[in-house]
């Protein structure tokens, strides 16, 4: 490389960086710091304080309880799903794949009045709930249903690559060895998918958290009951209680970031694992 080709090349790859940095700094970054700033402007009694606040609180326990739930039944629909999907051949298979991505495609305000609809007073189905006692809507059940829709795809998808990828001949042995189907599931295909699963596990917390559209439709944004984080932050911010939304967004920040440093290293540990495979 000649020195006039190598200095330009330095020169691009300086003003690349550059532009980068700078439009993550702009996007991110400020942003970010803002919300530190603003959070913490009138101390930490204060950030304690509305941390503690009964309502702040709720919507706390209602955030990780709809993240919960939904995590735990979207890993139980992914693992299946991305075992159908890559390890048999049938009819509708296309389909399947073609329909997890669905929540990908649709605006989480359609998702909370599709919700709306189906279980509102308005539906076929409401005189069959109301008979049993039932409330879907402006309650916690429907914020949970809206939090699983909106988290579908994120286990399956973080499986289903790795799966095709990593084929069938072991499975297929461990079958020819007499294995049953659980066996072959916990001893052979679990330890290879398992920082997968993680992967997805955390990028399906982290949606789930962080949900605002299907929700605010969905929950009737009544504080201490149907309000998560996200909700009792536009609340807040609404009442020009600037302060105090902000302070409840750190809390969230802190959150997100815990999963950001958890999805690295799974990551990581996927690079790690797709390695060995190919050695």
């Amino acid at each position: 490389m000649t020195p006039i080709i190598h200095k330009q090349t330095t020169l691009k790859r300086s003003l690349l960086l550059t532009l980068t940095w700078l439009v993550f700094g702009v996007i991110f970054l400020a942003p970010l710091s803002i919300i530190l700033i603003e959070g913490l402007s009138k101390g930490l009694g204060f950030f304690w304080h509305t941390f503690a606040n009964p309502v702040a609180l709720s919507a706390l326990k209602l955030t990780l309880f709809a993240t919960i739930v939904s995590v735990i039944l979207n890993v139980i629909f992914g693992v299946m799903a991305a075992w159908c999907i890559t390890k048999y051949e049938f009819v509708g298979k296309s389909l399947l794949t073609t329909l997890i991505d669905l929540p990908f495609s649709i605006s989480p305000i359609i998702v909370g009045l599709i919700y709306t609809l189906l279980y509102g007073s308005q539906s076929i189905l409401y005189p069959f709930l109301m008979e049993y006692n039932l409330q879907v809507i402006y309650a916690v059940p429907g914020i949970v249903l809206a939090t699983i829709f909106v988290t579908f795809p994120f286990v399956a998808r973080s499986l289903i690559s790795l799966m095709q990828e990593q084929g069938n001949t072991e499975e297929e042995a461990a079958r020819l060895l007499g294995a049953n189907g659980w066996q072959i599931f916990w001893l052979v295909t679990f330890p290879n998918i398992r920082w997968a699963l993680l992967h997805g596990v955390t990028m399906c917390t982290a949606r789930a958290m962080g949900e605002f559209g299907a929700v605010s439709i969905i929950s009737g944004h009544i504080e201490g009951l149907t309000n998560t984080l996200p909700l009792q932050i536009e609340i807040l911010y609404n009442e020009y209680n600037a302060t105090a939304a902000f302070s409840i967004s750190i809390i969230l920040l802190i959150m997100a970031m815990i999963i950001l440093f958890v999805r690295q290293w799974c990551e990581r540990k996927i690079t790690h694992v797709t390695s060995d495979a190919e050695q």
